[in-house]
């Protein structure tokens, strides 16, 4: 007679088990256990995530988002303003005749007002301010000052992150940039922060397609990956080679061996790269300090 089989599913007396089954670990499981590692630094901290990413537990385009807020904190203000050479302003005493062709032309939604000179900003004047007084015909009672509105001052040397907490807790979409002698630099938005945590955001300040290089100081600059090496090189008076690419991004990433992520730098001759602004797919923006090491 044979032997009777348990019904709950146990071996039979006298016959042995086989090796448990491996249960396969679910996202879960794995999301636990990485939750489990304490990193001791930041770098420690990006290969968890990189470890997470290669699970598919985080994607790409999260990954990268994580990548921008942990650059914000180490990146300051003068990376990512728009400099002083390039701002498009209103004096304070102009009339709205004057001005209102350039807000118009600009196509800018916030401009920097001055009094005597570029280091005397009064405030910020809204172009939507501007849109009810196109609907009157008689523009002479136009007093600039009932409109201009108040702003916030940051040195250069401001961390993003403390800039972006500021500008939120300000409700402030601008601020104006000083350097250490207390000159105006330029200014910064916070769709320039954000842009270092989420990708490109196309608004008002986007450099124009021509404009690919932003000098921020006798040698630093931001440089579009776009930017064409001949156009480099004429502006730099250099010799890079652009045999197999068109783009500076594209001599950068050759000379890196791998798609680099936001913060990693390289060096080519008298030239030091750093990703500024990067996804899974390309390098966008770079910061370029010029000079040996």
């Amino acid at each position: 007679m044979s032997e009777l089989v348990r019904v709950d599913g146990a071996a039979a007396d006298g016959v042995a088990e086989g090796p448990p089954r491996e249960t396969r670990k679910t996202w879960r499981d794995w999301l636990a256990e990485l939750l489990t590692i304490e990193p001791a630094d930041r770098r420690g901290l990006l290969q968890v995530l990189q470890q997470a990413n290669a699970r598919q537990l985080v994607d790409d385009e999260a990954l990268n988002i994580i990548h921008g807020a942990l650059a914000v904190a180490e990146m300051q203000v003068r990376e990512v303003m728009i400099p002083r050479s390039q701002l498009v302003t209103v004096a304070a005493d102009a009339r709205i005749e004057e001005f209102l062709p350039t807000v118009i032309e600009s196509k800018h939604s916030r401009f920097p007002v001055l009094g005597d000179d570029i280091d005397d900003v009064k405030g910020i004047l809204h172009a939507k301010d501007m849109l009810p007084l196109l609907l009157e015909d008689d523009w002479d009672r136009f007093d600039i000052k009932d409109y201009i509105r108040p702003t916030i001052v940051v040195p250069e040397s401001k961390r993003l992150n403390d800039l972006l907490q500021e500008l939120r807790a300000t409700r402030k979409h601008m601020a104006v940039v000083i350097d250490e002698y207390g000159s105006v630099s330029g200014v910064v938005t916070i769709e320039d922060v954000l842009e270092q945590i989420v990708g490109d955001i196309e608004d008002e300040h986007d450099v124009d397609d021509d404009d690919f290089i932003k000098q921020l100081d006798e040698r630093s600059y931001t440089v579009k990956a776009i930017t064409p090496i001949d156009d480099f090189n004429e502006l730099f008076e250099s010799d890079l080679a652009g045999d197999e690419f068109d783009t500076i991004g594209g001599v950068v990433v050759k000379e890196f061996g791998y798609l680099p992520r936001r913060e990693e730098t390289v060096r080519i001759g008298r030239f030091q790269f750093r990703v500024l602004n990067a996804d899974s797919r390309r390098v966008r923006l770079l910061h370029l300090h010029c000079g040996e090491s």
